[in-house]
């Protein structure tokens, strides 16, 4: 029966040709010309899983070892995203899912800490294996393909303070400040006092320690605190970051966010948020909802720069950093493929196989789908004293 499943999906194949080695020891070529890689179902799956949500299915199979890869496993899936709309149209009720997951529920303050421990509290020892110094967990931005990781994530930070057109003696703060190295960066470079607030508690003792080894606690502070309790304190700022954070905040949250936002930032203040976007915006696929980014909600462009006027918000600048992911993603994976066999014995195998298909997936949508990142500048209120070009931030 499963086979007869994978001849009717495979067989119409429209992009590249794959092998398929099956658990009885048969094997079969689908589609013409060279194979791009070899499948192995080294267990029958569940067909009636596969048919419900495909991607759970095969990311768990991949995950346990019923499903392997000979070959590169970016070719692996840069097959699938080309073939993704076949995929789809052979499994009828994966987009009525797809759908319904929209509506997501309003994510509490409890169950968003709850959901981004689940995340950045794996251990900062887990993340320093793949990780660049700064332990920058978000785009970094190239100026060219041979610069490295550091490089890269230095050259992010500062892209977001010069747009933030940070002076000496203003106030900024970081939500989801990670590591802490923007708010550092910030103080360093133009002796602002800077607060970062996070919901990680590895993050945040992370953040204190690198604060105090640098000797900069008169201009430096984290706060394990959520952003509305940090609007609802009366605290205000000149301007306010946010890095990798929206994607955490849920569909029915957004609204929230930009409210506290208004709160925080001093009227003609700027806010920089850097968030992945999508074409239209959605809750991640349930494999990475359920065991990489529990409570995700990947928002459209048009979504953010929609809410904008309603919180009395000017939009001065947007940028599209969709390949500087990717490479980013390479840069991670790379790492992270050489530290695999540690984190198999720290973590297990499932896990380590896990984390593997996640970087290398995240990879691929960024390349082949309609997954970006963009870099949203706006202020409150109208600003009329701000640069005329956009050449402070090229200098």
């Amino acid at each position: 029966m499963q086979k007869i499943f994978f001849d009717e999906i495979l067989s119409r194949l429209p992009e590249g040709a794959i092998t398929v080695n099956f658990w009885d020891g048969s094997k079969k070529q689908y589609g013409q010309g060279q194979p791009n890689f070899t499948l192995n179902l080294n267990k029958p799956l569940s067909t009636v899983k596969l048919a419900r949500d495909p991607v759970m299915e095969l990311g768990e199979a991949y995950m346990d070892g019923s499903v392997d890869v000979e070959g590169d496993l970016a070719d692996a899936l840069k097959w699938v995203f080309s073939n993704r709309d076949l995929m789809l149209s052979s499994c009828p009720g994966k987009l009525a899912k797809q759908v319904l997951s929209r509506f997501n529920n309003r994510p509490s303050q409890g169950s968003r800490k709850k959901d981004v421990q689940y995340h950045y509290d794996l251990g900062n020892d887990f993340f320093a294996l793949w990780l660049d110094d700064t332990m920058s967990y978000s785009c970094a931005y190239f100026h060219s393909p041979e610069e490295t990781l550091k490089q890269g994530q230095l050259q992010k930070i500062d892209h977001i303070l010069k747009k933030l057109q940070l002076k000496q003696g203003e106030t900024l703060l970081d939500i989801g400040s990670g590591w802490g190295w923007l708010i550092i960066r910030a103080a360093q470079q133009y002796q602002v006092k800077a607060l970062g607030i996070t919901l990680s508690q590895e993050q945040y003792h992370k953040t204190k320690k690198r604060i105090a080894e640098l000797d900069l606690k008169q201009l430096v502070d984290v706060e394990l605190l959520d952003y509305r309790e940090l609007a609802a304190g009366g605290r205000f700022f000149d301007k306010v970051a946010s890095v990798g954070m929206l994607e955490h905040v849920g569909k029915a949250n957004l609204r929230q966010y930009m409210a506290a936002v208004k709160k925080l930032l001093r009227p003609g203040g700027l806010s920089l948020v850097h968030s992945i976007t999508q074409m239209t915006g959605g809750e991640p696929n349930a494999w990475i909802k359920k065991y990489i980014f529990p409570g995700g909600y990947v928002p459209s462009l048009r979504e953010l720069v929609w809410l904008l006027p309603d919180y009395g918000f000017h939009l001065l600048d947007i940028e599209s950093l969709r390949m500087h992911y990717a490479m980013t993603l390479d840069c991670w994976a790379k790492a992270y493929e050489k530290n695999i066999d540690r984190v198999s014995r720290e973590k297990g195998e499932r896990f380590a196989r896990m984390w593997r298909l996640y970087l290398r997936t995240c990879a691929e949508s960024f390349r082949t789908t309609g997954l970006d990142v963009h870099q949203i500048l706006f202020s409150k209120g109208l600003n009329n004293n701000l640069p005329l070009t956009r050449q402070h931030v090229y200098q």
